[in-house]
Protein backbone atom coordinates (compact mmCIF):
# COMPACT_ATOMS: atom_id res chain seq x y z
CA UNK A 1 0.00 0.00 0.00
CA UNK A 2 2.54 2.49 0.64
CA UNK A 3 4.59 1.71 -2.24
CA UNK A 4 0.82 2.73 -4.07
CA UNK A 5 0.69 5.84 -2.42
CA UNK A 6 4.29 6.96 -3.06
CA UNK A 7 3.83 6.06 -6.75
CA UNK A 8 0.99 8.43 -6.88
CA UNK A 9 2.42 11.04 -5.28
CA UNK A 10 5.30 10.79 -7.96
CA UNK A 11 3.08 10.90 -10.78
CA UNK A 12 1.59 13.82 -9.39
CA UNK A 13 4.52 15.83 -8.94
CA UNK A 14 5.73 14.87 -12.56
CA UNK A 15 2.02 16.50 -14.10
CA UNK A 16 2.59 19.66 -11.89
CA UNK A 17 5.67 19.93 -13.60
CA UNK A 18 4.76 19.10 -17.09
CA UNK A 19 1.87 21.87 -17.36
CA UNK A 20 4.20 25.14 -17.28
CA UNK A 21 6.46 23.65 -19.93
CA UNK A 22 2.72 22.88 -21.68
CA UNK A 23 1.68 26.25 -21.39
CA UNK A 24 4.73 27.85 -22.42
CA UNK A 25 5.04 25.35 -25.83
CA UNK A 26 1.66 26.56 -27.63
CA UNK A 27 2.41 23.38 -29.82
CA UNK A 28 2.10 20.66 -27.32
CA UNK A 29 -1.72 21.82 -26.86
CA UNK A 30 -1.83 21.04 -30.54
CA UNK A 31 -1.13 17.57 -29.92
CA UNK A 32 -4.58 16.49 -30.38
CA UNK A 33 -5.68 18.08 -33.95
CA UNK A 34 -2.60 16.50 -35.04
CA UNK A 35 -3.18 13.21 -33.90
CA UNK A 36 -6.58 13.84 -35.62
CA UNK A 37 -5.13 14.28 -38.89
CA UNK A 38 -2.99 11.83 -39.04
CA UNK A 39 -5.73 9.53 -38.78
CA UNK A 40 -7.54 10.64 -42.20
CA UNK A 41 -7.76 7.77 -44.58
CA UNK A 42 -4.72 9.15 -47.01
CA UNK A 43 -6.19 5.87 -49.75
CA UNK A 44 -7.32 6.70 -53.52
CA UNK A 45 -10.82 5.74 -52.12
CA UNK A 46 -10.44 8.20 -49.16
CA UNK A 47 -8.98 11.19 -50.80
CA UNK A 48 -12.50 10.64 -52.75
CA UNK A 49 -14.69 10.18 -50.29
CA UNK A 50 -13.16 13.45 -48.20
CA UNK A 51 -12.80 15.31 -51.11
CA UNK A 52 -14.84 18.61 -51.07
CA UNK A 53 -18.52 18.31 -52.90
CA UNK A 54 -17.33 19.96 -55.63
CA UNK A 55 -13.98 17.80 -56.36
CA UNK A 56 -16.30 14.67 -56.02
CA UNK A 57 -18.18 16.07 -59.09
CA UNK A 58 -14.76 16.83 -61.07
CA UNK A 59 -13.39 13.05 -60.01
CA UNK A 60 -16.90 11.45 -60.55
CA UNK A 61 -16.81 13.25 -64.34
CA UNK A 62 -13.57 12.39 -65.08
CA UNK A 63 -13.91 8.53 -63.94
CA UNK A 64 -17.11 8.48 -66.38
CA UNK A 65 -15.84 9.91 -69.16
CA UNK A 66 -12.40 7.52 -68.47
CA UNK A 67 -14.89 4.40 -68.57
CA UNK A 68 -16.73 5.58 -71.97
CA UNK A 69 -13.47 6.95 -73.50
CA UNK A 70 -12.58 2.53 -72.92
CA UNK A 71 -16.14 1.40 -74.00
CA UNK A 72 -15.25 3.20 -77.24
CA UNK A 73 -11.64 2.46 -77.82
CA UNK A 74 -12.83 -1.31 -77.01
CA UNK A 75 -15.42 -0.78 -79.72
CA UNK A 76 -13.18 0.72 -82.10
CA UNK A 77 -10.66 -1.43 -81.75
CA UNK A 78 -12.51 -4.86 -83.03
CA UNK A 79 -14.28 -2.95 -85.48
CA UNK A 80 -11.61 -1.87 -87.66
CA UNK A 81 -10.09 -5.16 -87.17
CA UNK A 82 -13.27 -6.74 -88.52
CA UNK A 83 -13.53 -4.09 -91.72
CA UNK A 84 -9.95 -4.70 -92.57
CA UNK A 85 -10.99 -8.55 -93.04
CA UNK A 86 -14.02 -8.13 -94.68
CA UNK A 87 -12.76 -5.92 -97.13
CA UNK A 88 -10.12 -7.89 -98.24
CA UNK A 89 -12.48 -10.37 -98.58
CA UNK A 90 -15.09 -8.68 -100.63
CA UNK A 91 -11.85 -7.60 -102.93
CA UNK A 92 -10.86 -10.89 -103.22
CA UNK A 93 -14.38 -12.10 -104.63
CA UNK A 94 -14.97 -8.64 -106.69
CA UNK A 95 -11.30 -9.08 -108.32
CA UNK A 96 -11.39 -13.17 -108.69
CA UNK A 97 -12.99 -12.36 -112.27
CA UNK A 98 -16.64 -13.76 -111.97
CA UNK A 99 -19.57 -12.09 -113.01
CA UNK A 100 -20.44 -8.81 -110.92
CA UNK A 101 -24.21 -9.55 -111.23
CA UNK A 102 -23.17 -13.01 -109.29
CA UNK A 103 -21.43 -10.92 -106.74
CA UNK A 104 -24.75 -8.69 -106.22
CA UNK A 105 -26.98 -11.35 -105.96
CA UNK A 106 -24.64 -12.84 -103.24
CA UNK A 107 -24.25 -9.75 -100.64
CA UNK A 108 -27.98 -8.71 -101.45
CA UNK A 109 -29.09 -5.26 -101.21
CA UNK A 110 -28.14 -4.54 -97.34
CA UNK A 111 -24.69 -5.89 -97.20
CA UNK A 112 -23.04 -5.00 -93.66
CA UNK A 113 -19.61 -4.11 -94.90
CA UNK A 114 -18.86 -0.25 -95.75
CA UNK A 115 -17.42 -1.48 -99.22
CA UNK A 116 -19.83 -3.95 -99.77
CA UNK A 117 -22.69 -1.24 -99.81
CA UNK A 118 -21.07 0.84 -101.98
CA UNK A 119 -20.76 -1.62 -104.78
CA UNK A 120 -24.27 -3.03 -103.70
CA UNK A 121 -25.76 0.85 -104.24
CA UNK A 122 -23.76 1.47 -107.76
CA UNK A 123 -25.04 -1.86 -109.33
CA UNK A 124 -28.87 -1.13 -108.10
CA UNK A 125 -28.40 1.97 -109.85
CA UNK A 126 -26.74 -0.06 -112.46
CA UNK A 127 -29.88 -2.92 -112.58
CA UNK A 128 -32.46 -0.33 -112.92
CA UNK A 129 -30.54 1.45 -115.74
CA UNK A 130 -30.61 -2.30 -117.62
CA UNK A 131 -34.17 -2.66 -117.06
CA UNK A 132 -34.98 0.52 -118.63
CA UNK A 133 -32.38 -0.10 -121.37
CA UNK A 134 -29.11 1.16 -121.37
CA UNK A 135 -28.56 4.00 -123.18
CA UNK A 136 -26.96 4.85 -126.63
CA UNK A 137 -26.58 8.10 -127.08
CA UNK A 138 -23.18 9.96 -125.74
CA UNK A 139 -24.74 12.39 -123.28
CA UNK A 140 -27.43 9.93 -121.44
CA UNK A 141 -24.48 7.41 -121.13
CA UNK A 142 -22.67 10.17 -119.16
CA UNK A 143 -25.99 11.11 -117.11
CA UNK A 144 -25.97 7.23 -116.07
CA UNK A 145 -22.24 7.16 -115.19
CA UNK A 146 -22.42 10.54 -113.16
CA UNK A 147 -25.70 9.05 -111.42
CA UNK A 148 -23.53 5.96 -109.92
CA UNK A 149 -20.47 8.14 -109.47
CA UNK A 150 -23.05 10.00 -107.19
CA UNK A 151 -24.65 7.11 -105.21
CA UNK A 152 -21.56 5.67 -104.58
CA UNK A 153 -20.08 8.86 -102.90
CA UNK A 154 -23.42 9.33 -100.91
CA UNK A 155 -23.06 5.79 -99.27
CA UNK A 156 -19.70 6.27 -99.08
CA UNK A 157 -20.07 9.26 -96.79
CA UNK A 158 -22.84 7.74 -95.16
CA UNK A 159 -21.00 4.83 -94.00
CA UNK A 160 -17.56 6.56 -92.96
CA UNK A 161 -20.28 9.03 -90.55
CA UNK A 162 -21.37 5.91 -89.05
CA UNK A 163 -17.70 4.62 -88.79
CA UNK A 164 -16.43 7.63 -87.18
CA UNK A 165 -19.14 7.79 -84.77
CA UNK A 166 -18.39 8.59 -81.04
CA UNK A 167 -14.64 9.88 -82.58
CA UNK A 168 -15.61 13.14 -81.23
CA UNK A 169 -16.19 12.16 -77.36
CA UNK A 170 -12.61 11.30 -77.81
CA UNK A 171 -11.24 14.52 -79.30
CA UNK A 172 -13.20 16.92 -76.96
CA UNK A 173 -12.11 14.02 -73.48
CA UNK A 174 -8.92 14.14 -74.77
CA UNK A 175 -8.37 18.26 -74.94
CA UNK A 176 -10.62 18.99 -72.44
CA UNK A 177 -10.30 16.20 -69.37
CA UNK A 178 -7.06 18.21 -68.29
CA UNK A 179 -8.54 21.87 -67.70
CA UNK A 180 -11.65 19.99 -65.76
CA UNK A 181 -9.06 18.25 -63.62
CA UNK A 182 -6.88 20.93 -62.92
CA UNK A 183 -10.40 23.31 -62.10
CA UNK A 184 -10.78 20.53 -59.32
CA UNK A 185 -7.16 21.00 -58.36
CA UNK A 186 -7.22 24.79 -57.74
CA UNK A 187 -10.56 24.65 -56.16
CA UNK A 188 -8.77 21.76 -53.51
CA UNK A 189 -5.66 23.98 -53.04
CA UNK A 190 -8.32 26.64 -51.97
CA UNK A 191 -9.85 24.70 -49.52
CA UNK A 192 -6.12 23.82 -48.33
CA UNK A 193 -5.38 27.42 -48.03
CA UNK A 194 -8.67 28.45 -45.97
CA UNK A 195 -8.41 25.20 -43.76
CA UNK A 196 -4.61 26.90 -42.93
CA UNK A 197 -6.19 29.97 -42.31
CA UNK A 198 -9.22 28.67 -40.03
CA UNK A 199 -6.58 26.39 -37.74
CA UNK A 200 -4.23 29.19 -37.89
CA UNK A 201 -1.54 26.06 -38.36
CA UNK A 202 0.60 25.68 -41.25
CA UNK A 203 1.81 22.03 -40.21
CA UNK A 204 2.04 19.15 -43.42
CA UNK A 205 -0.74 17.45 -41.68
CA UNK A 206 -2.91 20.11 -41.92
CA UNK A 207 -2.14 21.57 -45.55
CA UNK A 208 -1.53 17.74 -47.59
CA UNK A 209 -4.46 15.91 -47.20
CA UNK A 210 -6.21 19.03 -49.28
CA UNK A 211 -3.48 19.05 -51.77
CA UNK A 212 -3.21 15.60 -51.76
CA UNK A 213 -7.35 15.82 -53.17
CA UNK A 214 -6.29 18.37 -55.32
CA UNK A 215 -3.33 16.52 -57.61
CA UNK A 216 -5.77 13.39 -57.42
CA UNK A 217 -8.20 15.45 -59.14
CA UNK A 218 -5.57 16.10 -61.50
CA UNK A 219 -4.69 12.75 -62.23
CA UNK A 220 -7.90 11.66 -63.21
CA UNK A 221 -8.09 14.55 -65.91
CA UNK A 222 -4.77 13.41 -67.58
CA UNK A 223 -5.78 9.29 -67.26
CA UNK A 224 -8.83 10.14 -69.00
CA UNK A 225 -6.79 12.45 -71.69
CA UNK A 226 -4.53 10.59 -72.38
CA UNK A 227 -5.74 7.26 -73.53
CA UNK A 228 -8.13 9.48 -75.40
CA UNK A 229 -5.96 11.48 -77.19
CA UNK A 230 -4.16 8.33 -78.49
CA UNK A 231 -6.77 6.50 -79.36
CA UNK A 232 -8.45 9.28 -81.07
CA UNK A 233 -4.95 9.43 -83.26
CA UNK A 234 -4.41 6.31 -84.21
CA UNK A 235 -8.29 5.48 -84.86
CA UNK A 236 -8.44 8.59 -87.15
CA UNK A 237 -5.51 7.50 -89.23
CA UNK A 238 -6.99 4.09 -89.70
CA UNK A 239 -10.54 5.44 -91.14
CA UNK A 240 -8.70 7.92 -93.40
CA UNK A 241 -7.16 5.12 -94.95
CA UNK A 242 -10.23 3.11 -95.26
CA UNK A 243 -11.88 6.16 -96.55
CA UNK A 244 -9.11 6.26 -99.41
CA UNK A 245 -9.50 2.82 -99.37
CA UNK A 246 -13.34 3.00 -100.38
CA UNK A 247 -12.60 6.17 -102.53
CA UNK A 248 -10.43 4.13 -104.57
CA UNK A 249 -12.37 1.20 -104.75
CA UNK A 250 -15.55 3.30 -105.75
CA UNK A 251 -13.24 5.20 -108.88
CA UNK A 252 -11.65 1.63 -109.92
CA UNK A 253 -15.60 0.48 -110.19
CA UNK A 254 -16.65 3.38 -111.78
CA UNK A 255 -13.93 3.51 -114.60
CA UNK A 256 -14.83 -0.82 -115.19
CA UNK A 257 -18.99 0.59 -115.99
CA UNK A 258 -17.67 3.54 -117.78
CA UNK A 259 -15.78 0.85 -119.96
CA UNK A 260 -18.63 -1.24 -120.59
CA UNK A 261 -20.69 1.53 -121.47
CA UNK A 262 -18.68 2.30 -124.13
CA UNK A 263 -18.06 -1.02 -125.34
CA UNK A 264 -21.82 -1.44 -125.67
CA UNK A 265 -22.16 2.14 -127.29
Amino acid sequence: MKLRTVAAFVALLSGLAAAPAMAQDPSALNTVPMLAQETRDITLLGLFLQADIIVKVVMSLLLIASVWCWAIIFEKSVRVRRLRGRADAFEEGFWSGGSLEDLYDRIGTTPREPMAVVFSAAMKEWRLAVDRGLPTEGHMRAGLQQRIERVMQVAQTREMSRLERNMAFLASVGSTAPFVGLFGTVWGIMNSFTAIAAEANTSLAVVAPGIAEALFATALGLFAAIPATAAYNKFANDLGKYGERLETFADEFASILSRYLEDRG
